[in-house]
């Protein structure tokens, strides 16, 4: 409660009002306001000086807020000093013990000890030149030692214990004691930590040795087939597909969020899956449905799998920027590639004589060409203005297309560092992920507007009218066909795969698969109602039934 004064002294002799007897009494006691403009009777010194009871107006400010700087007891003057003038003085007394006198003007005179004024010039802690700060600074040190180890044998151990010059300060001579196991255990569990940190820092990826792991019951079957060959009864049962309705087997192994799956080439009786887990892993299709082999070797998460022709070797592909080939039969890693900088996607040229030439779409703009064989580079592609996403093969394997975060689609020729068409609007958005319809005459771009585009593989590459909309892309969804070219598959955002009719382009059916993202979907190359589907599911629960899972439907 603020509480103001009136201002003002009445020197007038007390006249007695003319009204009488209560009228009298009250206006004896009553209290002058100093904002009302008429008094009705001579008010008494007392009355006049009375402060001011009860809240205060928010608006109308009255008494000192109001500007009224006398009172009762004096003057009232406004003063302020600023935070650092008042530090600087505080800390000034405290050290030295004088401070400026703030009565004076501009704190001109100093007051307290005159002996310290005399010595340090008057100067505050703020003011003391650097070379005299380090010369008290080394006075007091030795003031320190001389007290400390004053009258003590420097071969003791307490003038060990209290010197402060000696390097060996505070520390004793005592017997070396052996670690127990626990202790050795808990300093090599310590050393591992400090030195994969300091290689974090640095922007080193810890090396993750090959290995891998077959699950599997038997290497060969009783005829001395290997696992990888497809069964001999494995056909096509017809040429018309089916979307699926139901889901049928869920493969759960993976530790981390499935990132990529792909079939087995023409059979499609195994399964192939990359996850953020860092490992890659082959599932049966076919027969008992179970994981056969684990494939460890990257240190980061695994982006994109791939296989060979034949199937008898794949491609990984991860964040630590290492491209792997590996041996699907035995796990043995038969090359490693890495230029430094993190790949996106790797394939394998289509063509069965080039099967040694490896294409990577690179973060860093390019697409590098490597001969498997000598581990060479042989080609770098290097137009894209942003990380290049996909690497599709067009036009009888003799041109390719890429797509990138630039917003632009850009054709090659084989061979040749040239871009031949580009293709680039402003109303486009990035594709992170282009299929090539089975007729090998149009190809289906997923943009990131939530659409699916559509061009000609021909010469001048055309936009298509025909779009596919619906689903909320979010992440990179895969876009996919079903293998007689009448339906378009898609992943979601809201983890649901869309089915629309290639023809028409109307929404025949959606499949609600994961809670989060629904990140790929292949269609079985032979059963052709069947369809295998990989996405995030909540991160929160990793490890856990539920994440890291693959579905297969019909």
């Amino acid at each position: 409660m603020e509480v103001s004064f009136n201002v003002g002294r009445c020197s007038a002799p007390d006249v007695p009002v003319a009204h009488g007897g209560a009228a009298a009494a009250e206006s004896a006691l009553a209290v002058v306001d100093p904002l009302q403009k008429r008094v009705t009777f001579n008010p008494r010194y007392e009355q006049m000086w009375a402060p001011m009871e009860g809240p205060i107006h928010p608006y109308n400010k009255d008494g000192l807020s109001r500007g009224m700087k006398n009172h009762a007891l004096g003057v009232v003057e406004d003063s302020s000093i600023s935070p650092f003038t008042f530090d600087e003085q505080y800390h000034t007394f405290q050290a030295f013990g004088y401070a400026a006198d703030t009565s004076a003007p501009n704190g001109a005179n100093l007051i307290g000890d005159p002996d310290k004024i005399k010595d340090n010039a008057g100067l505050t802690v703020f003011n003391i030149p650097q070379h005299e700060l380090k010369k008290r600074k080394a006075e007091g040190r030795l003031e320190r030692v001389q007290e400390l180890e004053g009258g003590l044998d420097p071969s003791s151990d307490e003038w060990l214990a209290k010197s402060i010059t000696s390097p060996w300060a505070g520390t004793r001579k005592g017997i070396q004691v052996e670690m127990t196991d626990e202790q050795k255990m808990y300093a090599e569990e310590h050393a591992k930590k400090k030195l994969a940190r300091e290689a974090r820092e640095a922007g080193i990826k810890p090396e993750v040795p090959d290995s891998t792991e077959f699950h599997g019951d038997e290497h060969v079957d009783y005829q001395g087939r290997s696992w990888v060959v497809p069964p001999a009864d494995v056909k096509a049962a017809n040429d018309r597909c089916f979307f699926p309705k139901r889901c049928i087997h869920t493969w759960v192994g993976h530790k981390g969020n499935v990132m990529t799956i792909q079939f087995f080439p023409k059979y499609g009786h195994l399964l192939l899956s990359g996850s953020s887990d860092h490992q890659v892993k082959i599932w049966d299709v076919h027969n008992h449905r179970k994981c056969v082999r684990t494939y460890k070797g990257h240190s980061a998460t695994v982006r994109h799998v791939s296989f060979s022709n034949d199937g008898l070797k794949f491609l990984s592909v991860s964040y630590d920027t290492k491209i792997k080939l590996w041996d699907t039969e035995t796990g043995k890693v038969i090359s490693s590639f890495t230029t430094g900088k993190t790949p996106y996607v790797a394939k394998l040229h289509p063509d069965d004589d080039k099967q040694n030439v490896l294409m990577v779409a690179m973060k860093d703009k390019k697409v590098v060409q490597w001969d498997v064989d000598s581990g060479k580079i042989t080609q770098e592609y290097d137009q894209h203005l942003d990380a290049v996403n996909t690497i599709t093969f067009v036009d009888n394997n003799r041109r390719f297309i890429t797509s990138s975060d630039d917003r632009s689609l850009r054709v090659w020729e084989f061979g040749i560092p040239v871009v031949i068409k580009y293709i680039s609007e402003p109303h486009m958005h990035s594709m992170p992920s282009i299929a090539v319809h089975p007729n090998g005459k149009f190809f289906a771009a997923q943009s990131m507007d939530n659409q699916i585009l559509v061009y000609d593989t021909k010469e001048r590459f055309r936009l298509n009218k025909k779009r596919f909309h619906g689903h909320v892309t979010g992440l990179g969804c895969q876009v996919n066909f079903s293998p007689d070219g009448k339906y378009v598959i898609s992943g979601d955002g809201s983890g649901r795969c869309w089915f629309w009719d290639w023809k028409t382009t109307k929404v025949l059916h959606k499949l609600h698969c994961f809670k989060r993202v629904c990140l790929g979907c292949e269609w079985h190359p032979l059963e052709q109602s069947k369809v295998a589907t990989c996405g995030w599911e909540d991160g929160r629960n990793a490890g856990k039934d539920g994440v890291g899972i693959i579905k297969y439907w019909d």
